[in-house]
């Protein structure tokens, strides 16, 4: 069967590379993007679609013959604590839309992307592991923990294959992300070459794991190409490959602009940052589906 591919989200931090990078490998006319909002860049086949609409969902899927969707729509941490119930609509209804067309047989795989917002002071925040207590302090995190739990319910009670990780902070210079806490990562390098000056969001010793862009894609890719009698968990797969400081990440900047400058003021998002893991253990994606970071 031929592998024809959904992402809703599409104009997302992510969503915007890992199109391109699917259209690579399954072909342009394979790759359908969707999102509520129009790309700033071509990025045809597009679809206008609101995950909540279950009814265009399905049309879409049934008239392309999908049988894959990536479903990246969400609602963000930092944006979801304006509007703690639409996210908690957004994020879980979405995702069932999705786990439905699933169990139904219609759509063959699933990815649904958890984060490191899951976590929260229960958690070993060094080097946290695959199977930690989970108390997110946020609804975005919330609804990913709940998310987990029905993607793992659906797989063991329908036979679901769906597949899983839980990103942490990402980098990548093609698109600025926005309402998420690790934003600052990619906008402290977007400040330092058009001001010179950075006003982060975070206190300066907040440490908190990160990936690079390039890192986040193929990992995703490598777990949905992956044996699925080799996958031990459904839930969701840490992933990581390096950790910092905004305070580390200011002095490396400083090597190549030493002009730059960079102003503290924590607001809300120190909370929520000083709730998360420091450092992750990825062993078991490594393990199972042969996961391993290009750039440290």
């Amino acid at each position: 069967m031929e592998t024809r591919i959904l992402i809703t989200g599409a104009n997302g931090q992510i969503g915007t590379v890992l199109t391109n990078r699917l259209r690579e490998i399954y072909g342009k006319s394979s790759v359908i993007a969707t999102d509520i909002k129009e790309s700033e860049s071509e990025n045809e086949p597009f679809i206008f679609l609101d995950i909540l609409n279950k009814v265009r969902l399905r049309e879409i899927v049934e008239d392309l013959k999908i049988t894959e969707i990536y479903h990246l729509a969400a609602i963000l941490s930092a944006s979801g604590e304006w509007n703690p119930k639409k996210t908690w609509n957004v994020n879980l209804n979405g995702l069932f839309s999705i786990l439905d067309l699933a169990k139904e047989g219609i759509i063959k795989r699933v990815f649904f992307p958890s984060t490191i917002a899951v976590f929260g002071n229960t958690t070993p925040q060094i080097n946290t592991g695959q199977d930690v207590p989970l108390l997110p302090e946020t609804v975005y995190g919330m609804s990913k923990a709940a998310g987990e739990l029905w993607c793992n319910y659906y797989n063991k009670r329908y036979g679901v294959d769906v597949r899983s990780v839980r990103y942490p902070g990402i980098i990548g210079y093609q698109s600025i992300p926005s309402g998420g806490t690790t934003d600052y990562a990619v906008e402290i390098y977007h400040e330092a070459i058009k001001n010179g000056v950075y006003e982060c969001f975070l206190a300066e010793h907040t440490r908190l794991p990160m990936l690079y862009m390039p890192d986040a894609i193929d990992g995703t890719i490598k777990l949905m190409q992956a044996d699925g009698d080799k996958l031990s968990v459904r839930y969701s797969y840490n992933l990581a490959s390096m950790n910092f400081t905004p305070k580390e990440i200011f002095e490396s900047i400083k090597q190549i602009i030493p002009e730059f400058q960079i102003n503290y003021k924590p607001d809300f998002r120190q909370d929520i940052a000083a709730s998360w893991s420091e450092s992750i253990d990825d062993s078991r994606a490594r393990e199972d589906c042969g996961w391993k970071p290009d750039y440290d």
